[in-house]
C-alpha cells in the first residue's frame, strides 16, 4: 500500500514538474521570439538601427519632390517605408499593428531633372527616378514606453548619405508626433501603405 502511494505521488510530482517546464519554456519562448523581432535598445535607452531593413516587407514609397516643393521638401525625395515581417503579418490579421512593430522610411533622392518641374525622360517615360539614398526616419510602436506621444516613438538616425547613426535617442513630441497626431489615422499615415496591406 506505501509502495503504490509512492508511485502515485511520484507520478504527480513528475506530471507537475513537466507542466511548470513546458510553462516556463513557452513563457521564455514567447519573450524571446518578441526581443527577436522588435527593436533593440542600448544602456542609454536609444533605439539602435536594425540591421538588414532592405529584406523586411516594402509598403510603399511616398513622393516629395524638391522640385515641386520649392527646393526644400521636408523628407527628400522618395519615402522608402519597410516593416518586419511579424508586424505585416499580424496587421493583415487584424488590421492593427501590434506592439514591437517597426516603420522604417529610408529617404532616397531622385535623379536631377531635365525639366522645371524636376521631372526628366527615361525609356519609360517623363518622370521621377530613384538615386542615391538620404537618410532615415523610424516609428517604433510601445504603448508602455511613448505613452506621451500617443504610442509611438520617432527618431531620425540622419538626412544623409549613409552610413546613418547606429543609436538616436526618442524625438520630443513636437518634432514628429505632433505632425502624427493631428494628420495620420491611429499615428500611422497608413493610407499610403494599404495598397500592399490589403493587396489579395
Amino acid at each position: 500500500m506505501i509502495t503504490i502511494n509512492l508511485i502515485k505521488r511520484a507520478r504527480i510530482f513528475i506530471l507537475l514538474l513537466l507542466t511548470t517546464s513546458i510553462f516556463v519554456f513557452s513563457s521564455f519562448a514567447n519573450s524571446a521570439s518578441d526581443t527577436d523581432w522588435g527593436p533593440k535598445y542600448n544602456s542609454k535607452g536609444e533605439l539602435i538601427l536594425p540591421t538588414n531593413y532592405h529584406g523586411w516587407i516594402f509598403l510603399g514609397a511616398p513622393l516629395t519632390p524638391h522640385a515641386l516643393n520649392n527646393g526644400k521638401a521636408g523628407f527628400p525625395e522618395y519615402h522608402n517605408v519597410y516593416t518586419q515581417y511579424e508586424a505585416y503579418t499580424a496587421y493583415r490579421k487584424t488590421g492593427v499593428f501590434p506592439e514591437g512593430t517597426i516603420l522604417l522610411k529610408e529617404l532616397q533622392l531622385t535623379i536631377e531633372g531635365t525639366n522645371d518641374d524636376g521631372s526628366r525622360g527615361e525609356a519609360s517615360g517623363r518622370g521621377y527616378f530613384p538615386a542615391a539614398l538620404n537618410g532615415i526616419d523610424i516609428s517604433v510602436k510601445d504603448s508602455e514606453r511613448y505613452k506621451d506621444t500617443n504610442g509611438w516613438g520617432f527618431f531620425n538616425f540622419g538626412h544623409h548619405a549613409p552610413p546613418y547613426a547606429k543609436t538616436a535617442a526618442a524625438l520630443p513630441k513636437e518634432a514628429c508626433a505632433a505632425c502624427h497626431i493631428a494628420s495620420a489615422e491611429n499615428m500611422v499615415f497608413i493610407k499610403f501603405y494599404k495598397p500592399i496591406l490589403n493587396a489579395k
